[in-house]
């Protein structure tokens, strides 16, 4: 053989080896394997409180009404300076309108923040919404360059109101941003007043784990689905629950899964490469049974197979608000040593449309051994929180179970953004929700579970289908399939988010983006609810 085909030889033997080769470590990286960003979200204004406003702060007044209240840090002349600014522009108090006034005195600022609802009324600060009054306040004034002072709140429980309003209401997510000419101010912040330790009490006792907790939910919510799914959700939760005392945490791998037949969940994550999880954390703070609450953890949502259009999709890096509502639910409830037991699981997946996908006409069998017809890829959260509910209930025996879930687009067409739709086959639980809902200022609206539509997500060849169901509404089907798989005896209520888990304009208590819808609502149920 000549030595030059010899030489053409071994070299197509060398190139072919490297061709098909086992891939390197670099070949096999999920995604890009470059962090998009290594830096955490800018500085907030801190929180303290003292009896008096420093002397150099600019002020926000809290008002009831357009009567000014008696404060010592205004001057009889600056007084009378402020008075005659509400008598011009006519401000009446009411919750979310504001005024800007500047040349008073040796203030940078005063700016007066109405906290007075015009449709509630009753005995004592029943129609005062102190925390709003400090949210919408605090966002107008994000790049104000000064100290700020807050007074007019009349006790501790107002007081620590308005820390808890200002902290929601300064909330940013900004670590993506690298050309920002001028950061948002990041002074300090005084809640002033006479019962300024009592208010830092209840602040560093419940509101400020409550604050931490949302902000942790917004933080999941907003990142990018290169850096969020189900294992890196995983990994910052058991961060943020480190050193909590009376926690348990347990992560089922798709492993683990398929041995008990969670096919649902599985089924869902198996088009893409980052494995499915189930992550459940129990807190021990009370005696009797728990609380369950489970969370839709999609991480992000194509659609699958069944494949969503790209306008908007882009949002759906927050379908996995439900799992991280009970996380931070959970946090809010340890951090606060809150006497209450709860069981949280987060059901977690990415539906991806890769060569393994599920496909429409699969049929996949559950923890509980009853069978789904996939007739959308698409209706893919219902799937996760079957499996997920059936394994809380037969596992940790919770006295009841609240599902959350940004299931449905039919949601927000029923009630818009200012609802969550609750479903709930009886009426003690979902009048617990209510109050809940109208304790913390996250509002729901319940909508029907009418027997009809249960029979409308029978399926021909399996137990129930996922989706084609013509004769239900679209929330109200999804409900029933949830409900399904939760037996009769167990006190439930299915909360669908779709319409409030991400906010197109900025509102007193959630800026622009991710609201972190859930935590305040399922803490105040956790709080006023325990087993009997």
């Amino acid at each position: 053989m000549p030595k030059s085909k010899i030489s053409r030889l071994a070299m197509f033997s060398a190139l072919s080896t490297l061709a098909f080769a086992a891939p390197t470590s670099a070949q096999s990286v999920v995604g890009s394997g470059v962090p998009a960003s290594t830096v955490s979200n800018s500085a907030e204004r801190p929180i303290a409180f003292a009896d008096q406003a420093p002397a150099d702060a600019g002020l926000i007044i809290l008002m009831q009404s357009a009567e000014l209240p008696d404060i010592p840090a205004l001057s009889p002349a600056e007084r009378s300076a402020v008075e005659a600014a509400i008598a011009s522009a006519e401000f009446k108090g009411k919750t979310g309108t504001n005024l800007k006034l500047r040349g008073i005195g040796n203030r940078p600022l005063i700016m007066l923040a109405g906290a007075a609802q015009p449709d509630k009324a009753g005995p004592e600060d029943a129609g005062l919404d102190w925390k709003s009054a400090a949210g919408s306040a605090v966002q107008k004034l994000m790049k104000e360059g000064s100290e700020l002072a807050i007074v007019g709140s009349p006790d501790a429980a107002a007081m620590a109101e308005a820390a808890l309003g200002l902290d929601l209401g300064q909330y940013r997510f900004d670590r993506y941003q690298t050309d920002v000419e001028t950061a948002p101010a990041a002074q300090s912040v005084t809640i002033a007043g006479p019962s300024a330790s009592a208010a830092q009490a209840l602040w560093n006792n419940r509101y400020k784990h409550l604050a931490d907790s949302v902000r942790m939910v917004r933080d999941l919510q907003s990142e990018p689905a290169n850096t969020l799914y189900p294992q890196s959700f995983v990994d910052r939760v058991n961060a943020a629950f480190k050193g909590v005392p009376n926690i348990r945490i347990e992560v089922l791998d798709e492993a683990a899964m398929r041995k008990m037949n969670m096919g649902a969940i599985v089924g869902v994550g198996q088009g893409s490469p980052r494995g499915s999880r189930m992550m459940v954390v129990s807190y021990t703070g009370g005696t009797g049974a728990p609380l369950a609450l489970a969370g839709k953890g999609i991480t992000f949502d194509t659609g699958g197979i069944s494949i969503k259009p790209n306008k908007g999709m882009w949002a759906m890096k927050a379908d996995m608000s439900g799992a991280a509502a009970v996380m931070g639910t959970a946090l809010s409830l340890a951090k606060s040593r809150a006497p209450v037991n709860i069981v949280a699981v987060a059901a977690l997946a990415e539906n991806m449309p890769g060569a393994n996908a599920q496909r429409p006409g699969d049929v996949v069998r559950t923890y509980g051994g009853k069978t789904i017809e996939i007739l959308s890829t698409d209706a893919e959260g219902r799937l996760v929180l079957a499996d997920a509910v059936q394994y809380v209930a037969d596992r940790y025996k919770p006295f009841a179970l609240v599902d959350i879930a940004t299931l449905t687009g039919s949601v927000g067409r029923a009630v818009g953004d200012q609802y969550a739709g609750l479903f709930a086959r009886e009426d003690e639980i979902a009048d617990r929700l209510l109050k809940a809902a109208e304790d913390s200022g996250e509002h729901l609206w319940r909508l029907p579970l009418h027997p009809a539509y249960a029979k409308a997500i029978r399926s021909d060849i399996a137990d129930v289908k996922n989706s084609g169901v013509t004769d239900a509404p679209g929330a109200s089907a999804g409900a029933h399939f949830i409900g399904y798989f939760i037996d009769e005896s167990m006190p439930w209520a299915h909360l669908d988010i779709a319409g409030v888990d991400w906010n197109n304009s900025a509102k007193p208590l959630t800026p622009k983006g991710a609201s972190g819808f859930g935590v305040r609502l399922l803490d105040q149920l956790a709080r006023d609810w325990t087993a009997k």
